[in-house]
């Protein structure tokens, strides 16, 4: 087991997105007055963030150390990972470091967003080594499902952190070499401080098939429906099976038109960077699939997530301008559904059922296999590494629970794992290593061009709204004279409809006349406020008396 390095200096790793959660990947690295950030991704949000698009890590206490930041390090160009740099770049501008296509995507993110200053990019290969203060960070290659993926082993004075970012072993992938182990390995016997694992596929036994075998499958699916218009969607930044999607197009004398604005940005950034190679004549525009034959035309789209505005989506609800799916149609899901969209991808499935559309996915066939390591390939990176601690990150609870059993089976002794949280801080000096007391941290909602104006309190009015209805009471007052002008008036939306309900409307309507008369004829008759409480408050228990329900309840009381 490798010892600690004799130092005064002292390590703090500080999670601030990616545990007890899928996606918003951000990790602090400090040793001294230096300070890295790894990766700087989204989540997407719960069924019970109403109207919110986007989820973000909150990066306070990176606007408070921006002094000591010294780069934001990418391992790949998943939206996990990278979604959040246009946000973060409006407060905080540290250099960024990240693969030939990482920064790629990053630069087309960047060029939909208007920043206060020139975003500082960098393009590095793997094997390099950045450095960064007392820092250095060193680029290994792995596989992943898409392409240019690297793990990040960080060199302190202390000793060496090695942080997976998302991988899995391929022995033979679609483009490029096989993750690099014999470096891993090089580092594991120089000695590893601690292994920071990515925990996704931790509770899945044996190995992650090769992307290849993707390939197989839809090489059948082309050859067993020659008559059929084939559409797949997938991840769009999945490069190397748009790639191989491609190909077998190609080889069956189809064209392929591609949909999805998403799509179309990684395709023309991997296109643009070499990553993919298009035979001629192949790719159409998808305005043009008119002038051929549905046996003719692949289609690539996004949506495999069931995303509302996704192009899929609108196919499924006839509504794409340019494409209408029907009998003629076969539907290809090449993705599995990340946790908590289960229901969407399903809503989608129905849809398209119902339109008398054949759908396949991969409960039917095995078109999709999954860019992350499985638990043979997790006690791998453990055994080239032999680090002396281990934090499992990257996943929900259940995930990292198992890549710690995982751990233990593989001798690291139960007091050497730990299970970190969000704004957690873990300390590593010569003595040992220890959490240390937390910094803010958390979640910072987007909606549309608002950052974090939506928070917990505007979330519980949009649930109330959305469960019980809104209630606005009208009134005018005379507050000199004391008495009710006009009014009051009752405005029901959401909660019951009003020509139904005549009866209930009146008898609330004589509630909030009592309870304005009573006010104005007591000593608080000018007291606004306290008019608006009672009429709520009355308003209120009359509701629930008689419906059991509690809308939101908003009196406009105006004086004359």
């Amino acid at each position: 087991m490798p010892k600690i390095r004799k130092d005064k200096g002292k390590i703090r790793i500080i999670p601030l997105g990616g545990l007890h959660e899928i996606g918003k990947n951000l990790t602090v690295i400090e040793y001294e007055n230096d300070m890295i950030a790894i990766d700087c991704g989204l989540g997407f949000p719960d069924e019970d963030m109403l109207g919110i698009d986007l989820v973000i890590p909150d990066v306070t206490y990176l606007e408070q150390n921006q002094d000591r930041l010294r780069g934001i390090f990418l391992t790949h160009g998943h939206e996990d990972h990278i979604g959040a740099i246009p946000y973060v770049l409006r407060t905080v501008n540290p250099p960024i470091y990240g693969t030939k296509l990482t920064v790629g995507i990053v630069k087309n993110k960047l060029e939909e967003h208007t920043l206060p200053w020139d975003p500082d990019l960098h393009t590095v290969s793997a094997g390099e080594t950045i450095r960064a203060g007392a820092i250095s960070v060193e680029f290994i290659r792995v596989n992943h499902s898409i392409a240019d993926a690297c793990c990040l082993a960080i060199h302190t004075p202390l000793g060496t952190l090695i942080h997976t970012g998302d991988f899995k072993l391929d022995i033979t992938p679609i483009q490029g070499e096989m993750m690099n182990i014999t470096r891993l390995g090089e580092l594991g016997k120089k000695g590893v401080l601690m292994l920071m694992c990515e925990s996704t596929n931790a509770e899945r036994p044996g190995f992650t098939p090769s992307e290849k075998k993707v390939g197989k499958s839809l090489e059948y699916i082309f050859t067993t429906n020659k008559e059929k218009r084939i559409v797949i969607s997938t991840f769009s930044s999945n490069v190397h099976r748009v790639q191989q999607i491609i190909d077998i197009s190609a080889q069956h004398g189809r064209k392929v038109a591609v949909t999805g604005r998403s799509m179309l940005n990684i395709m023309g950034a991997a296109i643009e960077l070499g990553y993919m190679k298009v035979p001629k004549d192949v790719l159409i525009d998808i305005n043009d699939i008119k002038r051929y034959k549905p046996e003719q035309l692949t289609l690539v789209t996004t949506g495999s997530q069931g995303e509302p505005m996704s192009a899929l989506y609108r196919m499924a609800y006839s509504e794409h301008s340019q494409v209408t799916l029907g009998r003629n149609d076969l539907v290809v899901l090449s993705s599995n559904a990340i946790p908590g969209n289960e229901k969407l991808v399903g809503r989608v499935i129905n849809e398209l059922s119902r339109n008398g559309v054949e759908v396949l996915h991969d409960a039917s066939l095995a078109v999709h296999v999954s860019g992350h390591a499985c638990q043979e390939e997790l006690k791998l990176m453990q055994a080239l590494t032999k680090p002396r601690y281990f934090m499992p990150v990257h996943g929900e609870c259940r995930h990292l629970a198992a890549n710690r059993e995982l751990a233990l089976e593989m001798g690291i002794p139960d007091r050497n794992i730990f299970l970190s949280e969000i704004g957690k801080v873990l300390e590593i000096d010569a003595r040992g290593a220890r959490f240390s007391g937390t910094v803010q941290a958390g979640q910072v909602l987007v909606d549309g061009y608002g950052i974090g104006d939506v928070g917990n309190i505007v979330l519980r009015d949009r649930r109330h709204l959305s469960q019980d209805g809104l209630i606005v009471v009208v009134a005018t007052v005379d507050e000199e004279s004391s008495l009710l002008i006009s009014g009051p008036d009752i405005v029901s939306r959401g909660f019951v409809y009003v020509r139904e309900n005549e009866e209930l409307m009146e008898e609330a309507r004589k509630v909030v006349q009592r309870s304005l008369d009573k006010c104005l004829r007591g000593k608080e008759a000018r007291d606004r406020m306290h008019l608006k409480n009672t009429v709520r408050d009355e308003l209120s228990k009359f509701l629930f008396a008689r419906t059991g329900r509690k809308p939101m309840i908003l009196p406009v009381i105006m004086n004359v």
